[in-house]
């Protein structure tokens, strides 16, 4: 996939749920994987010919494993010309030896995004992007019937109480395997999770079942996708439906 293709899919979602604002200024949360670094291109592409000026800042958190080198992401952000910052945490140590926690990935999350949101105030942003794309959507929700029985989807825009910060999620419209196309087509210098509980989540069992039902059933998934447009959930009514 093209950069071109992807800035397309980026700027209809942005458009379509008023994720941008004049004079932005715009945290990327950079782990290193495939999906946050196609983020990072697509904004910093997007930002070229935008007609409301904002600005970005590449932010990763890093959760303190021994093994996590960043030198291409710092590389890759020297190139495109893009602030990059790196937060320095104990986070595995605190979940993995000292509390040695069976089921790490719920309290990891909430301790990076608490180290993450922290460091964007201090740089000065007032939003936050978010990698996720539509598989990512349609998984959540699945997450959210099996696991707690209820509809539920992160949502395009959310507003962050007690931080103040907005956070966004440009890559919504895109699919897993655009990405995927994407980072292979442009040898995108993809950091490999250290993380020992990587690949073996709940949220993984998830994904496979998800390929599973859309390869069995064609289509399936975006007919999820447009049920949580449809579905009235929070976030999801100010879509303007140019696109339907």
């Amino acid at each position: 996939m093209k950069l071109q293709q992807i800035l397309s899919y980026v700027r209809r979602a942005v458009d379509d749920y008023q994720m941008i604002q004049e004079g932005d200024k715009i945290a990327i949360g950079i782990s290193g994987g495939k999906d946050s670094l196609t983020l990072l291109y697509a904004l910093h592409g997007l930002k070229r010919f935008y007609p409301m000026r904002f600005e970005i800042h590449a932010v990763t958190v890093d959760l303190g494993f021994q093994n996590l080198d960043l030198e291409k992401i710092k590389s890759l952000c020297r190139e495109l010309d893009v602030e990059y910052t790196i937060v320095k945490t104990d986070i595995a140590q605190i979940i993995f030896e000292e509390r040695k926690e069976d089921n790490p990935c719920s309290l990891c999350a909430k301790m990076r995004k608490g180290a993450l949101n922290q460091a964007i105030k201090e740089i000065g942003c007032n939003k936050v992007a978010y990698a996720h794309h539509k598989d990512d959507v349609v998984e959540t929700m699945l997450m959210s019937l099996i696991y707690e029985g209820r509809f539920h989807t992160f949502s395009p825009v959310t507003y962050l109480d007690r931080t103040g910060l907005i956070v966004i999620r440009p890559l919504m419209y895109m699919n897993e395997a655009d990405v995927v196309g994407f980072v292979h087509k442009n040898n995108v210098p993809v950091v490999k999770s250290p993380c020992p509980a990587d690949g073996h989540t709940k949220r993984e069992y998830v994904k496979q079942l998800l390929r599973q039902i859309n390869r069995e059933n064609r289509g399936a998934k975006e007919r999820m996708f447009t049920a949580i447009q449809n579905g009235n959930m929070k976030g999801w009514s100010e879509y303007n439906g140019s696109h339907k």
